[in-house]
């Protein structure tokens, strides 16, 4: 798939906690590209950050079609996001985009639970977004330490059920995602992006209950091209770039226990 470099102009910039702002973007003279697939990236350029040399990698939250937009869910983690959560309208970024492999869809006939933690909700949105675009019916499993930190709530059910965990219990089940009822139901497939922690309790789940179930991985990727190899992970197939190979993987293509 064909990479881009963009300049885009900052539509909006929302604050939905004091950890997690959302970017509204649209490219300057020029169009988005055709093809974005839901679980895919972008590297983001930091200018004016003194201590930010790299790109920062962040998951697409959404694409507009309509509005020519792109969404991403930013989370202050260290100097170069706080620099984009600083950026007003009117500001540019320069993306390279889209990068790495999406999620597999679905069929129309499978049940599948899109889940998500802390900023890990990002990619499931648009994943979501798509489906609904494309005739299948998707639910959500959304996880976070307390009812403040669920993030774009009203979003995501516009798109399809949500069932919520939280570790004090201000909102939905008491617990973590993994002790969430809903699964005790059977599912196909199950699609999941957070700490890696919770990664691999839900790929446990998903083997417990027979379901299919792909990941999004979050290593360190400072390119975003295989090049510079910080982001390589152990596989039953050798050590591979997340980046490049991912970062959406089958749990069977992982070694993970």
């Amino acid at each position: 798939m064909k990479k881009h470099i963009i300049d885009f102009e900052i539509i909006e910039n929302r604050s939905l906690h004091s950890l997690y702002s959302l970017l509204v973007l649209r490219p300057i003279g020029a169009e988005l590209p055709d093809e974005i697939l839901p679980g895919q990236f972008v590297e983001v350029a930091v200018e004016n950050s003194p201590g930010t040399f790299l790109r920062r990698p962040i998951s697409i939250n959404n694409v507009d079609r309509e509005a020519g937009t792109l969404w991403l869910l930013v989370r202050r983690a260290g100097e170069g996001t706080a620099a984009m959560m600083a950026k007003q309208p009117g500001d540019k970024l320069n993306l390279v985009l889209p990068l790495g492999h999406g999620f597999t869809m679905p069929l129309p006939e499978e049940k599948v639970l899109l889940t998500g933690g802390g900023v890990g909700v990002a990619p499931m949105l648009y994943f979501g977004k798509e489906m609904k675009r494309q005739g299948l019916t998707p639910e959500f499993l959304l996880g976070a330490r307390s009812a403040d930190d669920i993030l774009q709530l009203d979003e995501f059910e516009k798109v399809g059920k949500v069932h919520i965990s939280t570790d004090d219990g201000s909102m939905g089940e008491h617990g973590v995602v993994t002790t969430n009822s809903v699964l005790n139901q059977e599912w196909a497939r199950i699609y999941c992006c957070g700490p890696l922690p919770m990664m691999k309790a839900v790929a446990r789940e998903a083997r417990r209950i027979g379901a299919e179930c792909e990941v999004s991985l979050e290593n360190m990727m400072a390119c975003g091209l295989g090049a510079c190899l910080c982001c390589v992970e152990p596989t039953v197939k050798g050590n591979v770039c997340v980046c490049k190979e991912g970062p959406v993987f089958n749990i069977n293509q992982l070694t993970w226990e």
